[in-house]
Parts: C-alpha cells; sequence; structure tokens
C-alpha cells in the first residue's frame, strides 16, 4: 500500500482534503468508505455514514455537472434506498437519478490481503437502481473478472451473505475437526479429501434457496452427530442447530397458509426430493400432518408418487405420520389445483405456466420451492 500512494502522490494522481466541497467539485464520483461498527445490541452505527452522505450533499448543491456517489460501507439492505439517498436528496436540494447517481458498490477484501484482492476480485458488484453510472463502469473495466449490475437491495445483502457464509465455513470447519480430534481421526486427511469434491462439497449444490431439507440421511446424520457430541461432553452448537433451523421453515409455511384464514389446501409435491418418491422425513408430509391437525382439508399431488408403488421402510413411514394418506392423494392437477382456496407448491416439478392456466381469482399461491419466476405470474415465495 505504501509503495502504490507513493507512486500515485509522484505521479500527481492522488491528492488529500478535508474540505468535501473541494473534493466533491474536483471529481465525478464519491466513494463513501467510512465504518459501520456494531454497537452492543447488535445494531450496527451508521452515524459517520450518515455525517458523510450529508457533506457530499451540501456540496452537491453548488454542482452543475452530475456526480456519481458510490456507498462501499457495508450497510444492511435498504440502508442506501432509506438513509443516504434521502440525506443526499435534502443536503444537495436535489433529485437522485436526475441531478446525481447513488451506486452500492460492496468490496470482497481481507484483511492483510487487501490490495492483492482489489486487484483481483472473484467479481465486482454494482448496486445501481435506476441510476446512470457509466463513469463508474469506465473506473471499474480494467479490472478483471465478472462485473454484475443489480439492485442496490440484493447488492447490499450480497455483502452480508458472502460475511455470513464465511463464518459458516470456519465454524464449520472447527467443529468438524474438534469432533476429528476427540475421535481420535485424522482432521487433515478428512479436509483435504472433503474439499477435494467441488461436484458436492465446495460448490454450489445446495445453495439454491428454497424449502426445508429431509430423506432418509441428512436428519438422521445430523441428530447422530449431535447424540455422539453429547456422550462426549461436546458442545457443537452449530452442528446442533441445523435441524431446528431447518424446522423452522416447515413452521414458516405452517404459519402462511394459516395466516391466509382458508382452509381448502392443495399441496403440490410429497416427496422431501422432485423426481423421487422417497418420503421419509419429507418436509411437505410434515406440512400436511400439521396442516391437517389445524383442521385443513388437504389434498395433496406429486407425479412421482402411487401410494400402490410405495414399499418397505418408505411405506411404513408415510402409514406411520399419515396413516390415510391414500384419501388425500390424487393424480389429477387440474382438480386438485381448482378446488383449493391455497395452492402450496412443494415441488420444482411442475409447470408454472400450466399451473397459472388453473389458478382462479381468489385463491392463494405460496411457493415453497421458488418455482422459476419466468414461469410464475401469480406465486409470492414464503
Amino acid at each position: 500500500m505504501d509503495e502504490l500512494v507513493a507512486q500515485a502522490r509522484s505521479a500527481c494522481r492522488l491528492h488529500a482534503t478535508t474540505d468535501p466541497y473541494a473534493a466533491v467539485q474536483t471529481s465525478d464520483i464519491s466513494f463513501i468508505c467510512v465504518g459501520t461498527p456494531g454497537l452492543r445490541s447488535g445494531k450496527i452505527d451508521l452515524s459517520h455514514v450518515e455525517n458523510v452522505s450529508g457533506e457530499i450533499g451540501a456540496a452537491l448543491k453548488q454542482k452543475q455537472s452530475h456526480h456519481v456517489v458510490v456507498l462501499r460501507s457495508t450497510v444492511l439492505p435498504g440502508t442506501t434506498e432509506s438513509l443516504v439517498i434521502p440525506i443526499l436528496e435534502k443536503a444537495s436540494g436535489r433529485r437522485c437519478g436526475k441531478d446525481f447517481s447513488v451506486c452500492y458498490n460492496p468490496e470482497f477484501v481481507r484483511e492483510g490481503s487487501a490490495v492483492a484482492d482489489f486487484l483481483e476480485p472473484p467479481y465486482t458488484i454494482l448496486g445501481t437502481g435506476e441510476t446512470s453510472v457509466s463513469p463508474l463502469r469506465e473506473l471499474y473495466a480494467g479490472i478483471p473478472g465478472a462485473i454484475f449490475e443489480t439492485t442496490i437491495g440484493v447488492a447490499e445483502m450480497l455483502k452480508y451473505a458472502s460475511n455470513a457464509f464465511h463464518a459458516l465455513k470456519v465454524g464449520f470447519a472447527n467443529e468438524v475437526g474438534t469432533l476429528c480430534k476427540t475421535l481420535g481421526v485424522d482432521t487433515e486427511a478428512v479436509t483435504r479429501i472433503f474439499t477435494s469434491d467441488t461436484k458436492l462439497n465446495i460448490s454450489s449444490a445446495y445453495l439454491s434457496p428454497g424449502f426445508a431439507f429431509g430423506g432418509s440421511c441428512l436428519p438422521k446424520d445430523l441428530r447422530a452427530l449431535a447424540y455422539r457430541a453429547k456422550e462426549l461432553d461436546l458442545s457443537l452448537p452449530l452442528l446442533e442447530s441445523i435441524v431446528p433451523s431447518n424446522a423452522e421453515h416447515v413452521n414458516r409455511a405452517v404459519d402462511a397458509i394459516l395466516r391466509s384464514g382458508k382452509k381448502k389446501v392443495s399441496v403440490l409435491g410429497l416427496s422431501f426430493k422432485a423426481g423421487t418418491d422417497d418420503l421419509r422425513e419429507s418436509p411437505q408430509v410434515q406440512l400436511i400432518k400439521r396442516l391437517l391437525g389445524e383442521g385443513c382439508q388437504v389434498q395433496v399431488w406429486d407425479r412421482d408418487v402411487s401410494l400402490g408403488r410405495l414399499a418397505g421402510s418408505n411405506r411404513q413411514y408415510i402409514e406411520q405420520v399419515i396413516p390415510h394418506i391414500g384419501s388425500l392423494l390424487s393424480t389429477d392437477l387440474e382438480q386438485v389445483v381448482r378446488s383449493a382456496d391455497v395452492v402450496v407448491i412443494g415441488t420444482k416439478f411442475v409447470d408454472g405456466n400450466h399451473l397459472d392456466r388453473h389458478l382462479s381469482q381468489g385463491q392463494t399461491l405460496i411457493d415453497l420451492v421458488n418455482l422459476d419466476s419466468s414461469q410464475r405470474l401469480q406465486s409470492a415465495a414464503v
């Protein structure tokens, strides 16, 4: 950093000032890079962002040419549009999108390697809204990696999603390492082989938001790890929290359906994984059981599930959880959809366009699996 500053200064490309008016008047872009420290409550302190936004806004009041204001500080989704832009507009007396532009441009650099990370970023994110940020595009033109232009809210959330995932990976690795050491297992060997799997482990697999997980493996294996850790007097709160976290998705789905105040519910999808007939610990099955307990009239459609073909532990499980499941199942998608007041999408194996043709005014559609938005006309994800 010292070398870069010295080179830029000697070339007369870097100047420092404590005068915000002079800085704004002699530049095209202003980056807000102040700290957003955390308070004891967990809330972030936005006072520095507020102060510098006000200073830039006051300077913009006297500027005739278009200016781009770029927020680089880490802020929660909604901050740029609800706090920064109003401050800039009030202080300047001008309109965002007309007299000046605002962009949220998160940084993804690490302490100790910030220069290298900046020069070779994984990607560059420009949260632009409806504003014109051509100077910013020009500024980043020589930086390698993909440039994503998206909404301000998405750009703000990406920073938090990235940091949360980094923290999650550290916590996961440490808890697995702790269990390995206690069990006398070679931690380095487990890590080396685990990370070599770039198809499922270190990949985008399982990172698409949707409904809860189920099946005969994940819930059982997580409970087994948690049980073994307790036997060893180990506290592994991250691993222990996964099953309860998963259950909350079912709770939210039940709440969303009950809030509609409607009792006739059709659920599209029964198995825990689309394209299979495996019902063991399926969250859709748990959802239906809860709805029946609340007095709802439920119908179910799943193109891959037929009670007559279920066998073994799969059939035994569903008969224990919902003994009269046969009376709820139907192969007629059109009838199932049209007879319901609430239609719940629990599988991606349904044609959104076909579904929309059977929906009528007044029906509530709840999408648990984030069906491709290009196929959905009326649904809203929970």
